[in-house]
This record gives C-alpha cells, sequence and structure tokens, in this order.
C-alpha cells in the first residue's frame, strides 16, 4: 500500500515541498531514497521506536521510503514525523479521512514519541502559502514562529498520539493564537547618545554611516570609546521596512536557537568574539545554517579589536560586503544566504594601543608595527568608506553637565529623513534601498557634483593613488553627506568632508607619509 505525506526540506532561505512516499511491499528491509543525509537516514530508526513504543507494529516486510523530488537534498530532523506517519498510514494502522489534504506536516520524533521542534518552520510556512497549501502542522512549540504567517491554518502538535488521535477523531489540534505578543522593547532600556559627552567627529560620522548605510572603522587608543559608540549606533538607524522585517525573521528562523515568538523588528547587531571560526561567520556545517554575517543582514556586524580576528576571517568578508550575500559550496550542495549588512570595525592604532598617542609611548617595535598592519588587506580597507579616529576627551569635557547633548532621537530623525530621500531616489532599482548599495553604473546619475566639488576632489585624491573603489565611495559618502544637509547637488563641503573620513593616511615610524588628504 502506498501513502503520501507531505513534507518540507530546507535549502538556504528557501524552503521546498516534499512528498513523502512510503510503500509497503513484498521482500525484506528498511529504504530511504531522494537524496537524504545522514539525520534523515536515521528517521527511520526514530520513528520505528516511536511506532512500537505506542502498542504499534513496525512492517515487517519491505518498507520503501522515498523523498520526492530527488533532485533536492535533504537535511535536518523535520522529516522524522511525516515518514513515521506515511508508515502508519502505508501499513493501514492509520486512517486519514482528508484532513491531512493539504496540510505539510514537520516535526522531530522523539524515541517516546513526542515531536521536538524544528529550525526553519517560518520559511516552511511561507513556502506552504507561496504553494498554494491549506495549512501546515508543526512541534507546538514552533506554533508562535509558524503563525507569523498569515493566510493559512496552523496547527500545533506534542505527540504523535495527538496527531494519530486528530486523524481518528478523537481530538483536535492546538490552533494558533494571534492574539497575543510580546511586549515592545523599553526605549529606556536602549543605549543612548545623550549619554556620551565630547566625541562630536566620531558620532558625526556614524550619523552619516548610519544614513548611508556605510561601513566605518572607528581606530584609537585603549579606552577612548570606541566600543561604546559602536553600540549606540542601533539607536539612530532608521525602522525596518516589511520586506526587511520578513526576510530577517526567516534567517533567524534557520539558526539553531530556540524557536522565535515574534517577528524580528529590531536590526540585528551581532558582536562575535575575536576567536570566531571562519564558519561561524560566513556559515555552512554538514547541515549547512547561516553564519553570524548572515544573522546581521538589515542591521549591524560588530567586530571589535578587528586585528585580533584571524586573517582569514578578516579577508573572507570581502564578497559579502561587496554583493550583500554569501555562497556556500560544498561537494553536495551549495548555498546562498543573505548578507546585506552595515560592517563597524573597532580597533587599537597597534598592539600596545599607544602609536601616534600624544601623552603615551608606544612599545611596539617597527616590525611589530609591519606585522600588525598586514593583518588586513587594502582591498577590504578600501571597501570600508568611513575610517575615523577616536581621540581621548578631556577630562573636563567629560565632567561638564553643562553642555546639551543631542539624544539618539534627534539624530535618528535626520538619518530617517534622509533614508526617505534615498528610498525614493532609488524607487526603480531593486534590491537598492540606501546609497551604499549604488550601483557603480548610476554614480553619474545620482552623485552630480557642482564645479566646486569636482575641482576639490580631483585636487585632494590626484596625487592619493586611490583606486576606483575608492573613488566610488567617496562619492556615495558624499551623496549620503548632501542628503543630511537637504541637497541636491553634491557641493565641495559634502566631498571634502567624505574625504576627511575616509582616512587614507597611513602611519609609519611615528609619523604620516603617503598623506592623501588634510583635513578640513
Amino acid at each position: 500500500m502506498l501513502a503520501k505525506v507531505f513534507g518540507s526540506a530546507l535549502h538556504g532561505v528557501e524552503a521546498f515541498r516534499i512528498t513523502v512516499e512510503v510503500n509497503i511491499g513484498n521482500g525484506l528491509g528498511y529504504y530511504i531514497t531522494g537524496q537524504p543525509d545522514e539525520i534523515v537516514k536515521e528517521s527511520l530508526g526514530r520513528a520505528e521506536v516511536a511506532i512500537k513504543g505506542l502498542d504499534y507494529q513496525m512492517p515487517c516486510t519491505k518498507l520503501s521510503v522515498n523523498l520526492s523530488p530527488a533532485h533536492i537534498r535533504k537535511t535536518g530532523a523535520a522529516f522524522d514525523l511525516p515518514i513515521a506517519l506515511g508508515i502508519l498510514l502505508a501499513s493501514g494502522q492509520a486512517k486519514d479521512p482528508g484532513l491531512l489534504k493539504g496540510f505539510i506536516v514537520v516535526g522531530e520524533l522523539g524515541l517516546d514519541g513526542s515531536v521536538l521542534p524544528v529550525r526553519g518552520t517560518l520559511c516552511m510556512t511561507c513556502q506552504a502559502l507561496a504553494d498554494g497549501m491549506k495549512g501546515i502542522i508543526v512541534p507546538r512549540a514552533n506554533l508562535p514562529e509558524a503563525s507569523l504567517v498569515g493566510g493559512l491554518s496552523v496547527l500545533g502538535v506534542t505527540h504523535l498520539r495527538e496527531l494519530l488521535n486528530f486523524l481518528g477523531g478523537k481530538g483536535t489540534l492546538k490552533a494558533a493564537d494571534k492574539s497575543t505578543g510580546p511586549p515592545p522593547p523599553d526605549p529606556a532600556e536602549q543605549l543612548e547618545f545623550r549619554d556620551v559627552r565630547g566625541q562630536e567627529p566620531v558620532k558625526r560620522a556614524l550619523e552619516i554611516a548610519a544614513a548611508g548605510g556605510h561601513h566605518i572603522l572607528l581606530y584609537g587608543s585603549p579606552g577612548v570609546g570606541k566600543t561604546m559608540l559602536a553600540r549606540r549606533l542601533p539607536t539612530i538607524l532608521p525602522p525596518m521596512s516589511p520586506t526587511e522585517i520578513q526576510e530577517t525573521t526567516r534567517i533567524h528562523s534557520l539558526s539553531t536557537t530556540d524557536p522565535l515568538t515574534a517577528l524580528v523588528t529590531q536590526r540585528p547587531f551581532r558582536n562575535p568574539h575575536h576567536t570566531a571560526s571562519d564558519i561561524a561567520l560566513t556559515g555552512g556545517g554538514s547541515s549547512p545554517q547561516p553564519g553570524e554575517i548572515s544573522l546581521a543582514h538589515n542591521g549591524v556586524l560588530f567586530l571589535d579589536e578587528l586585528y585580533e580576528f584571524s586573517r582569514s576571517a578578516i579577508e573572507i568578508l570581502r564578497q559579502p560586503l561587496e554583493e550583500g550575500r554569501v555562497r556556500i559550496a560544498r561537494a553536495k550542495m551549495s548555498v546562498e544566504y543573505p548578507a546585506s549588512f552595515m560592517l563597524v570595525a573597532a580597533m587599537n592604532p597597534c598592539f600596545c594601543g599607544y602609536f601616534g598617542h600624544p601623552a603615551r609611548v608606544c612599545t611596539c617595535s617597527r616590525r611589530a608595527l609591519e606585522y600588525y598592519r598586514r593583518k588586513t588587506s587594502g582591498p577590504l580597507m578600501d571597501r570600508i568608506d568611513l575610517q575615523v579616529e577616536v581621540e581621548s576627551v578631556p577630562l573636563g569635557a567629560l565632567m561638564d553637565s553643562r553642555k546639551p547633548v543631542e539624544s539618539s532621537a534627534v539624530i535618528r530623525a535626520r538619518v530617517v529623513k534622509a533614508r526617505a530621500v534615498q528610498s525614493e531616489r532609488f524607487r526603480g532599482l531593486n534590491g537598492v534601498y540606501c546609497n551604499a548599495r549604488m550601483p557603480e553604473q548610476s554614480l553619474d546619475d545620482y552623485c552630480l557634483l557642482d564645479a566646486h566639488a569636482r575641482r576639490y576632489l580631483f585636487g585632494r585624491l590626484d596625487s592619493a593613488l586611490v583606486s576606483a573603489r575608492s573613488y566610488a565611495r567617496i562619492l556615495k559618502v558624499s551623496r549620503t553627506i548632501a542628503d543630511l544637509a537637504g541637497r541636491e547637488v553634491v557641493e565641495m563641503e559634502h566631498v571634502a568632508e567624505a574625504v576627511h573620513f575616509r582616512g587614507l593616511e597611513r602611519l609609519v615610524e611615528g609619523r604620516n607619509i603617503a598623506k592623501a588628504v588634510t583635513k578640513v
């Protein structure tokens, strides 16, 4: 007898409907086909113990399970529940009066028959809706996550027996409750720019970065406030659009953390430790999962102590910074995850941290300085739009509480206004929502320079030996500064500020050489 149950397979952030076909025929042995990974192959063992524990019988003849279509590789334990259900239906021990028609079934089985949560149920539910399915049956723990998608029936199950009773008309499954949700975050618990005294140039640079989605590097001696300032950047970022909320939530649904209970409406802020491996940053593994750069999609990836990361981990960022996505290629499969994030990096100028300090003496040798600077390549630094030195604030300025300090809300209002201008500007360009993502071929159309700005830019950069990428990024930052100022045309003062924040100076032998710009 042949039985069919619909399941779902993950491939990156996408899901595919899978038909679980179970047939019981003449012969001996259990077989599972359709490109299953080792975890899927183990499903038969888990299903056998769970079925026998419920006083049902495992077939003693040939049992064939096919996962169709066969060209899609199946990974994870989400096929446990549909396989066990298919075995009981194919052997005649369970009957389906039509309740499963149009439903996708996912869930991991415990040996006692309990249904355990699986990752990616939000992606599976979205695909079920796109495929025109009637609904989806998920583990009870995943019910709040799956219910974030409207337009179809979402049912939760805690045990295999509960599902069998439902099919036999002896019980019901818990439906999603969409009337309640988590309380909104308390603004009082957020970090505030109002608490930061001094550092006005750095605050300005962070405002420009937030307004245009630009990458930024903060460098300076220990204790000057690099980490403190970087952690406050999310408080001035613009709200997420509905499309960004859905994209971000789907990625977080794929992580191995607890099931989601609400949409991700706050921009992510990921801060991996400098001992993080390459795979931890990019994602991957035997069952590919998103890494830190994908979990930071539509948010911020903060790399504190940048030069403490391994060289390979740093250089692996080059492609995602340019393309906004990361491809993970393996021998048996290849997946792609979104990775459009703002990179915020912080670093000391040398190993001891006091190279160039006005009062402290650097104890690093020249060889140590050269080794320290070689930890990152020129191509990676080219991709960082703003490179800002964070200087120490005099004690008097820190103790002066009379001078008013702008709050995050005030700065954020300017950022939101500039982003609105950019959204209107790039309305016809798919996937472009800020100046940092502006295609190079559109620079002449959107970065119009007046005569003074053009002469200034060429005069300053003619001897700087800058790359074409650096030139393009200076124009994009200039466009953002002009947007903050409410100008249609990029003027000289906008270009001058962008060049100043570019940080083209290189520190060698205790002095500045190859100076490309002068401070304005």
